[in-house]
């Protein structure tokens, strides 16, 4: 859950859905815009604390954090 709390935490300004959906065999994949940014299974690993929020930082540009004006 880190990866969301991450997320709302950073951009809960920016994003207007964020869905969970659990899969078989620990399948975790990450979509911005239908743009997949993560998948444990091409990584062939976890993703590391922080990660997530850094690709989706990425994906979106220049976006201010919450808070941060």
């Amino acid at each position: 859950m880190s990866a969301a709390k991450d997320l709302l935490s950073n951009y809960q300004h920016v994003i207007q859905r964020l869905t969970l959906t659990t899969g078989s065999q620990g399948v975790f994949d990450v979509t911005v815009d239908g743009d997949l940014i993560f998948s444990k299974d091409q990584a062939g690993r976890h993703d590391e604390p922080g990660e997530i929020l850094g690709l989706f930082e990425k994906s979106v540009g220049h976006v201010s954090r919450y808070g941060q004006g």
